[in-house]
């Protein structure tokens, strides 16, 4: 089953979160709607700022490792590389 590795922010150079999903659309959603605990609704992280798409599980559960150990100007670097202005593209999740 095909799944993505997501980039969350609070605001441009804001706290931030990164997680995989096989729906991105509804974890989005619980997100944003506060339905998820801890981390993303203590800093209010809720805008999708990056997201990536894997055929591969296995090979999208060690992306989401590898840039949670990355150093934070690695991170915004990848956000701003396709998504300069740090804004929610959550319209843009493929069907």
């Amino acid at each position: 089953m095909p799944r993505f590795v997501y980039i969350l922010a609070s605001r441009p150079h804001g706290a931030i979160y990164i997680g995989s999903a096989t729906d991105l659309r509804r974890r989005v959603s619980h997100h944003q709607s506060g339905a998820v605990k801890a981390h993303t609704r203590r800093y209010g992280i809720h805008t999708l700022v990056w997201f990536e798409h894997h055929a591969d599980p296995a090979e999208a559960r060690l992306r989401e490792h590898r840039l949670k150990r990355w150093r934070r100007a690695w991170k915004e670097a990848l956000i701003a590389e396709y998504n300069p202005q740090w804004q929610d593209i959550t319209a843009h999740i493929p069907d």
